[in-house]
């Protein structure tokens, strides 16, 4: 069985964001931050001009995310313990176990994931790039789809995903 992709790893596929890593054993980290670097690849049928689909059509909806994400606060939404709500005055409050922080609503963002790690961010971020992908170009068949989010130099979560055969949603492992 023959298979095609397109390979990205840009220079400005980038975004710097601070969180918090909650453990199952209740502890967290610090809130800190980290210059992620974003890597994505996309397998789909070749189009009857020979391509997966064009890079310069693919990497603005790459850049775009990142854009969404740079210099914010990322928040797990799902967290069971974690609580976020926002204030009348426009401030975001994050409390968790004993900690308690307050910030701008424009300085937040509160992600459908249950923690901040790399995995979910990855998984975040491959669901969304897939959802513009289908809307922006409904033509190509994007087969399965790999996103890594590398928080420091050689340590990233991934992310793939699978489209059914019926050309239905993606499923991921």
């Amino acid at each position: 069985m023959e298979r095609w992709s397109i390979d990205l790893a840009k220079e400005n596929f980038k975004f710097s964001a601070a969180h918090f890593l909650i453990f199952p054993d209740g502890t967290a980290e610090r809130l800190h931050g980290h210059n992620y670097r974003v890597f994505v690849e996309i397998e789909a049928r070749l189009s009857a001009h020979g391509l997966v689909l064009d890079f310069t059509q693919v990497k603005p909806v790459v850049r775009e995310l990142c854009d969404e994400l740079d210099e914010h606060w990322l928040v797990p939404g799902l967290h069971p313990v974690l609580r976020a709500a926002t204030r009348d005055d426009g401030l975001v409050e994050v409390r968790y176990q004993d900690r308690y922080y307050a910030a701008p609503q424009s300085d937040v963002i509160i992600l459908p994931i249950n923690n901040t790690s790399s995995e979910n961010l990855a998984t975040w971020f491959g669901r969304e790039l897939a959802k513009r992908l289908a809307a922006r170009f409904p033509d190509v068949d994007v087969r399965a789809m790999r996103v890594a989010i590398e928080e420091t130099s050689g340590q990233r979560g991934v992310y793939h995903c699978t489209t059914d055969s019926n050309g239905g949603g993606a499923e991921s492992p």
